[in-house]
């Protein structure tokens, strides 16, 4: 097993963490997809039910796996998060070979706040803040090759989580012209990657209208999503089982688990 904890370029604050199997001559195989986990938090804090857990059932499944922590607080402005998020993919792909990683299929897997770092990879990858943290490389080399995307902040409008767009613009009272580069439905296009989209209908904290927005910006876009809506369940389910529910009951959502497995046959059969 390889597990270790790297240091992402100049952010301080950003780590990346393999969880991947050794790829010994016994256990050689063809090089597997990878999925990166973005845990959530409102870019307050990092979501511990958000983060190892989610990586061992893509493990198991036979993906590369790794964990992902960013920038939150006052290192959640100025793009730091996005810039994290870019220089993972970025290291993932350059270090295909040492992970036995198909650099053709690096996905990025969010929840909440994570779930909005996720959609940013993809949706803003092209913007000019990453230019710097991606000096030398491809400029796609930082694009996602599918987001998959769980009970995620899309909007910085109305129905926005404003915590998490408070944390992004760095102010107590953003501006409407500060909200609009994190509003990710505005910004969707044609080069945006392909998507897995779940949520509750009665999530109290993150209105179900986020992942309606990103699907019907991605319809307007022509690119293609897989989105699946439980009509209950609280927001922040993770797993949506014991692993993860920590003793609430209220985490415990048989039906809306089966995300986990449709997130998986979704990656393991998307082609470029």
């Amino acid at each position: 097993m390889i597990s270790e904890t790297i240091q992402l370029g100049s952010l301080a604050e950003a780590t990346l963490s393999p969880i991947c199997i050794t790829n010994t001559e016994e256990l050689a195989m063809s090089p597997r997809r990878a999925v990166i986990v973005c845990p959530g938090g409102g870019y307050g804090f990092l979501s511990d039910r958000e983060a190892e857990p989610i990586a061992l059932p893509f493990l198991a499944a036979g993906f590369a796996t790794f964990v992902l922590r960013y920038g939150v607080k006052e290192n959640a402005k100025d793009y730091r998060p996005l810039k994290a998020a870019a220089l993972a993919i970025r290291y993932v792909r350059e270090h295909a070979k040492e992970y036995n990683v198909d650099p053709d299929y690096v996905f990025i897997c969010g929840f909440s706040a994570g779930g909005h770092l996720a959609a940013s990879s993809g949706v803003l990858w092209e913007n000019p803040a990453l230019d710097e943290v991606l000096a030398g490389a491809p400029r796609d080399i930082g694009r996602p090759t599918g987001m998959i995307l769980s009970y995620p902040v899309i909007t910085a409008g109305e129905l926005a989580h404003q915590g998490s767009i408070r944390n992004l613009c760095g102010k107590e009272n953003p501006s409407d012209e500060e909200r609009y580069p994190f509003s990710l439905e505005k910004h969707v296009s044609k080069t945006t990657p392909p998507a897995f989209l779940w949520h509750t209908f009665n999530d109290e904290i993150v209105p179900v209208q986020n992942s309606l927005l990103m699907a019907e910006a991605m319809t307007n876009a022509g690119v293609p999503f897989e989105l699946h809506i439980w009509p209950a369940g609280p927001h922040g389910s993770a797993l949506c089982n014991e692993i993860t529910a920590c003793g609430n009951d209220r985490y415990l959502m048989p039906d809306a688990a089966e995300w986990v497995t449709l997130a998986i046959r979704w990656a393991k059969e998307l082609k470029i």
